[in-house]
């Protein structure tokens, strides 16, 4: 199996966190699906948090999270330390976020973006490196103190 990619959804992402997980597990990465497991209706932080811990404690380099608008899940994601969660609407915005903010979480707009947006922007999120450099300086100085 390679890399192992959390993913994690409420009622409002359900649907297409299970096109993408399909997608990523077709591409050869080991997805470990954290739910929701149906539409009913549930509490964004419960999943995003549950994937942010796989991320801060290393059981996991990047992840991927799917809400109404990315933002609610987003939100309670960021709140780990090591975790930098950006929402991505287009496949340009989920590389920069990559490039310039080594961003390890993709939140995506479930009711924003279609399944084969979805996948484009998955694939630059996954695709994308960090540029490190004049970068990696203003990416230690998201963690607060505390974390570090």
């Amino acid at each position: 199996m390679g890399e192992r990619i959390p993913i994690a959804s409420d009622h409002a992402g359900f649907e297409l966190k299970e096109k993408v997980k399909a997608r990523l597990a077709a591409r050869g990465f080991d997805v470990l699906d954290l739910g929701t497991h149906s539409a009913a209706s549930t509490d964004y932080p419960d999943y995003a948090h549950a994937l942010a811990a796989e991320i801060e404690s290393g059981r996991a380099a990047r992840g991927v999270l799917l809400c109404g608008t990315g933002l609610g899940m987003s939100y309670a994601a960021n709140r780990h330390a090591h975790v930098r969660a950006a929402v991505a609407w287009a496949p340009e915005i989920a590389a920069l976020a990559r490039q310039h903010n080594n961003a390890n979480v993709l939140a995506l707009p479930a009711r924003f973006v279609d399944e084969g947006k979805a996948d484009a922007i998955v694939d630059a999120f996954l695709n994308t490196a960090f540029e490190g450099g004049r970068h990696s300086a203003r990416v230690e100085k998201i963690e607060l103190p505390e974390s570090k």
